[in-house]
């Protein structure tokens, strides 16, 4: 009964029928009341949900079910990815909806925004050789935590013509099937090389400014920043040894190679030789150049960042980025080692569980 409640009281939020030629593919592992608000905003959306869900023991594929969405239980004998999930959900969902031309992907940890599919459908249809579109992804509690504020800032993705997506975003049937779908290898970072490949076939992607989802990061501990931030590194480092400068954050892995690796081991050498041969002065300088160079990239990050947000998400995000090139770097190490000893690609999670 509550479930059928939930049902209608959804249904009557949403004051046109479901568009036929869209359909809707929802993944997740364990999230709880997230997947609950997530697949509570997208009911009565679409002619057909599918919710792919990746090992959970929250009890999601139960609740999934009561709201009356198809759902897939990914084999646990093969490694979850996201793009695993992706692909399962898109195959089904096409079993499912004859005459389906457009995708909505959906995180489980997010929600649908009020006529963003609309919105979006509108967009593709009129541009025959627009791929993806994607909206303003924004953090639901963006005061919660300075990592939700980091978050929120990582969504605002100027307008216009983009790269890639991130998880959410919706797509043309016809351009997903033709590069193959996901690359399902992938443990993260799946969304940039789909992305490239339907560019390289002459697809567009775009970024409109219309509300999209509300995003539950749910991070408030320095050790869950640190692992996103080593995903990310781990996901730069294999984009790179996949597509080389092709890669859309090739300068990016560079940087953090750069200033987390190369530099701190040059001045800890120059450092150690200087006090060896008993030139403390010239030890002192190589620190010097050091803290300067740092602050500098600190400053320079920071102006740009000042552009677009207040000094106090400026000051944030230039703080973020300058430490960030830590653990991006001990991502790509973690990346080679794992390549280079053929060890198992796990997933590299941050989110607690939610019950």
């Amino acid at each position: 009964m509550q479930a059928k409640a939930v049902s209608e009281s959804a249904n009557a939020i949403h004051e046109h029928a479901p568009d036929p030629a869209v359909g809707i593919v929802v993944i997740g592992r364990n999230e709880g009341q997230r997947l609950q608000r997530c697949l509570r905003s997208l009911v009565g959306q679409a002619p057909s949900i599918v919710y792919v869900d990746s090992g959970s023991d929250d009890g999601s594929t139960e609740f999934a079910r009561a709201l009356g969405v198809s759902v897939i239980d990914l084999d646990t004998s093969i490694a979850f990815t996201a793009a695993r999930a992706r692909n399962a959900g898109l195959s089904q969902l096409k079993d499912l909806q004859q005459g389906l031309q457009f995708v909505q992907f959906v995180d489980g940890d997010c929600e649908i925004e009020e006529g963003w599919l609309p919105r979006a459908v509108r967009e593709l249809r009129e541009s025959e050789d627009l791929a993806v579109v994607f909206g303003r992804r924004r953090e639901r509690d963006r005061e919660a935590s300075a990592y939700n504020r980091l978050c929120d800032l990582e969504w605002d993705v100027p307008a216009g013509s983009a790269l890639s997506c991130g998880g959410d975003a919706m797509m043309r049937n016809a351009a997903v099937t033709l590069v193959g779908g996901y690359n399902a290898n992938l443990i993260a970072g799946e969304e940039p090389d789909l992305c490239l490949r339907m560019r390289d076939e002459g697809w567009h992607i775009r970024c409109i400014d219309a509300p999209m989802t509300a995003h539950d990061a749910d991070m408030h501990l320095w050790s869950q920043w640190w692992r996103r931030s080593m995903r990310a590194g781990y996901v730069e480092a294999e984009g790179v040894a996949m597509r080389g400068k092709d890669y859309p954050r090739y300068r990016a892995a560079l940087s953090s190679v750069f200033w987390a690796m190369a530099v701190p081991v040059f001045a800890a050498l120059a450092i150690s030789w200087s006090i060896w041969s008993g030139q403390l002065l010239q030890a002192g300088l190589v620190m010097g150049c050091c803290a300067a160079s740092y602050s500098f990239l600190w400053i320079r990050i920071f102006l740009h960042a000042s552009q677009r947000w207040p000094r106090s998400d400026a000051r944030l995000y230039a703080t973020s980025c300058l430490l960030g090139k830590w653990p991006s770097a001990q991502g790509m190490v973690l990346y080679w080692c794992r390549r280079l000893l053929r060890r198992d690609r796990g997933l590299i999670e941050y989110k607690q569980v939610q019950l």
